[in-house]
């Protein structure tokens, strides 16, 4: 049976039996910047001191989780929320004297490696860590949203929900969660756009009816079509040659991208691999996307939300599209019938224009390894003199140093949009450099 793609994602993902409803979670099959290093996480406290301060330190400060997989993100933070170590980063420069080298406490499925003072240094032109009231933790309430069940060995102070709550002072967290929200798809033909159907059991793809008024005025503006079409009868998606490359592709950064120590991979940016080979320009119809995240910024009284995605913008649309699929690691072929993974790239200057147009104040969009090194994790390796000196501590932070590189690498990871929107409050101090 062949349905719009967005019907087919929605069923795919997220219905009964569906990819992110059932089995063990996304971590299994694919790999995220809160899986590559704990000083992610870091740097998200960080964020979250700045706009606590900004709030002028409320009686409750929220911090939801959109998409929130297995709960990771939300374990990571209030571990660090919770342990007095982590306030000592950036008090002095020099390492938290907790019995470890390094300045990020373990956590819950990583590996034990702290950072160095090189990998995590203080923001500049930031708030002192040491300024951060210490009733953050009794004041901080975490809240992830997931279709999930909650997961059994779940924190009791992590609420675990399946909306967004309304009402939100403090920060709202979606750390890839727009590229999976459900959109359609579309081909260009020469009578213009047109809707793509697919078949949910094997993938294959028709040509359905044209677009609606509201999905048309949607692609003029953010997805301009092209001024020539080549002369075919072939249809989209004729047969595509899927493999299971673990190679870079033309971007740098590899589909199939291992983890150090792991299988998983992180997921690819436009032309690595294409997902598709097609002589129509495909375009994939943001506009659910822009009004699932101006739908998470309503919710926020004051405060900030923050999306972490890979994406593209309105001058380097992907003419291929970049819809497709995971499992186990691996970039499989985008088949909604609830095995794997389907997903697609995020046109991140429509969404932050939505979410802007909610807010009435402006965003900033920039890529996160700037978004990271402003937060102080900028991956610079540990001084030579503390081998020396502490020659188990230097091979530690040596490792950090090295996970936090991952994160900024502007071929991988750092090539991650990050879009903040300020509800109510400054821009400068949620989004200092």
């Amino acid at each position: 049976m062949s349905i719009a793609w967005r019907d087919a994602m929605s069923r795919a993902l997220y219905g009964p039996g569906g990819f992110f409803v059932a089995g063990t979670g996304p971590a299994d099959h694919f790999r995220t910047s809160v899986h590559a290093s704990p000083a992610f996480a870091t740097a998200l406290v960080r964020l979250l001191t700045q706009v606590d301060a900004a709030l002028g330190h409320p009686s409750r400060l929220d911090v939801v989780d959109v998409g929130a997989g297995r709960g990771e993100l939300l374990r990571a933070l209030a571990g660090l929320a919770h342990d007095p170590a982590w306030l000592a980063v950036g008090v002095s420069g020099d390492p938290a004297h907790s019995g470890q080298s390094g300045l990020i406490p373990a956590w819950s499925g990583s590996p034990e490696t702290l950072t160095s003072t090189t990998s995590a240094r203080p923001a500049p032109d930031g708030p002192s860590l040491a300024a951060v009231p210490p009733s953050l933790a009794e004041r901080v309430r975490f809240t992830a949203v997931e279709y999930a069940p909650r997961p059994e060995n779940l924190p009791k102070e992590i609420n675990w929900t399946s909306e967004i709550p309304a009402g939100i002072t403090g920060v709202l967290l979606a750390t890839e969660w727009l590229d999976n929200v459900p959109l359609d798809v579309a081909v260009h033909t020469e009578d213009g756009w047109r809707y793509l159907l697919v078949d949910l059991a094997s993938g294959a793809e028709t040509i359905g009816d044209l677009v609606s008024p509201d999905d048309l005025d949607w692609l003029a503006r953010w997805w301009p079509a092209p001024t020539s079409l080549p002369s075919t009868d072939c249809a989209p998606n004729p047969g595509v040659n899927w493999t299971d490359s673990t190679s870079d592709g033309e971007s740098g950064f590899g589909a199939a991208r291992p983890a150090q120590g792991s299988s998983l991979t992180a997921r690819s940016r436009p032309g690595c691999p294409e997902t598709h080979h097609s002589d129509h320009l495909r375009a994939e119809i943001g506009r659910a996307r822009d009004e699932a995240w101006a739908n998470a910024v309503q919710k926020i009284e004051r405060g900030l939300a923050v999306a972490v995605d890979y994406g593209h913008l309105r001058d380097d649309r992907p003419v291929d599209g970049t819809l497709t699929g995971y499992r186990g690691g691996r970039q499989v072929p985008p088949v909604p019938d609830g095995s794997s993974d389907v997903t697609a790239h995020v046109a991140m200057d429509s969404v932050a224009s939505a979410g802007a147009a909610v807010a009435r104040c402006a965003y900033s969009l920039v890529l996160q390894r700037e978004a990271l090194r402003a937060l102080g994790a900028d991956g610079g390796r540990p001084p030579l003199s503390l081998a020396g000196t502490d020659p188990v501590g230097y091979v530690r932070a040596l490792a950090a140093a090295s996970a936090v590189a991952e994160l900024t690498d502007p071929a991988g990871l750092g090539g991650h949009w990050w879009l903040r929107q300020p509800v109510g409050i400054p821009l400068g101090p949620a989004v200092a450099r």
